[in-house]
This record gives structure tokens, C-alpha cells and sequence, in this order.
């Protein structure tokens, strides 16, 4: 797991790489957590993210948004994290020419930049959005959304209720082209902190369903 440092549009971003194991293996791009709330890249969460996609051979990063550990510049209420997400992914793919698949996951707050960061990626071929904040966060950007994935939430969220997550599922799912996993952690609440099994579980087998050609 070494320690990269990137250009970001306000300076250094401080992330975690995991090498591929081929040639041509996908990219995998982890996001943390909300900055002012304590989020970083050694969040429990993204930390399991990180290693899903990294046991499965792809290539995988994981970094502070600016402002955090060792990431220069200052949080900019998502515009400029927005900016630091596209930097990481062009050093990812810069890294990883032959890259077969793209894919973007993230955490809360990472969630949320993760899909704007779909929506400006057409490349991209998945996304994992565990507890996406769409009652704090506006997710109307997605129309259409350009990728299929898996959205994970809690169901004991009472940061983000799963009705406010299921609006949103269901918006996306009107359109066509696209497959959108939904699943509903019974007992797990916005931080996953007695259920990080379960984020184990329930992403890496729709990884391994993708990566299998099983789902869509």
C-alpha cells in the first residue's frame, strides 16, 4: 500500500495506491467521508472499500480531499473536492493506460462527489455508493445517470433515512440502459460502525457479480 502523492488543482493530495496485479486491470477510485464531520482516507468504511476492490486485482487509490492529513488547500463545500475526485482519477488512469473497467466508490460525502464525478466521466463502468446524503446533499445532477451500481444504505440511518436514499433509487431506475442495485442493511446505522461485515458482504459479491458478467 504505498504512499502517492497527486497534483491537485490546490496543491498536493496525500492517497493510499494499490498497484494492479495485470496489465490491463480496472481502476478503482475510493472517496471518504464528509472533511468537517472528521472524514479521511483511513476511514473504517472507505478503508473497506479500498480492499474489496484491491483483493478483486484492481487498481486502487484512495486519497484526502483537500484540506485533510496531508492534502494541502482548504474544503471548499464540494466544488473543489469535486476537482481533487477528477485529478485522482486522471492520475488513476494515467497510471493504468490499459485499463479494462473504471470504477468509482465512495462513502457519505464521498458517495455524493462520486456521482458527480459519473456524471462528468462517461468512461466510467460502475459505482458503489454506500449511505449517499440525499436529504443534506442535492442528487438531482443525476439525469441520466451514466453508469450501473450498487447503492448500500442502513436501515437504523437516522442521519439519512432510507425513504430520502429510495427516492432517489427510484428516480434512476426509470431510466433505461442502466441497473441499479439497491440493498437495505437491516440494524446498520450511518456510520456502519457494528456492521462493516455487512458492507464486506453485500458490496463484494455485487462485485464479484459484475466483474462476472451476472449483473448489470
Amino acid at each position: 500500500m504505498p504512499e502517492v502523492i497527486l497534483t491537485g488543482a490546490s496543491g498536493r493530495l496525500e492517497g493510499r495506491y494499490a498497484p494492479p496485479k495485470t496489465d490491463n486491470a480496472p481502476i478503482a477510485l475510493i472517496l471518504h467521508p464528509h472533511p468537517k464531520a472528521g472524514g479521511h482516507m483511513n476511514n473504517p468504511v472507505a478503508v473497506q472499500l479500498y480492499h474489496l476492490f484491491m483483493k478483486r486485482g484492481f487498481a486502487t487509490l484512495r486519497f484526502n480531499f483537500r484540506g485533510v492529513g496531508k492534502s494541502q488547500g482548504e474544503f471548499d463545500s464540494g466544488i473543489g473536492e469535486l476537482a481533487d475526485a477528477a485529478s485522482a482519477l486522471d492520475w488513476l488512469q494515467t497510471s493504468n493506460p490499459t485499463a479494462s473497467q473504471c470504477w468509482v466508490a465512495g462513502y457519505q460525502f464521498g458517495a455524493w462527489i462520486g456521482m458527480q464525478l459519473l456524471m462528468r466521466r462517461p468512461e466510467t463502468d460502475g459505482f458503489v455508493s454506500v449511505s449517499p446524503p440525499t436529504n443534506i446533499q442535492d442528487f438531482s445532477f443525476l439525469a441520466p445517470c451514466p453508469a450501473s451500481g450498487l447503492i448500500l444504505h442502513g436501515g437504523a440511518d437516522n442521519v439519512t433515512t432510507p425513504v430520502e436514499v429510495e427516492r432517489v433509487v427510484a428516480k434512476l431506475r426509470t431510466q433505461k440502459g442502466i441497473s441499479i442495485a439497491y440493498e437495505l442493511v437491516e440494524g446498520a446505522n450511518h456510520y456502519w460502525s457494528q456492521h462493516l461485515p455487512a458492507v464486506e458482504n453485500h458490496v463484494g459479491h455485487y462485485l464479484d457479480q459484475r466483474m462476472n458478467g451476472l449483473a448489470g
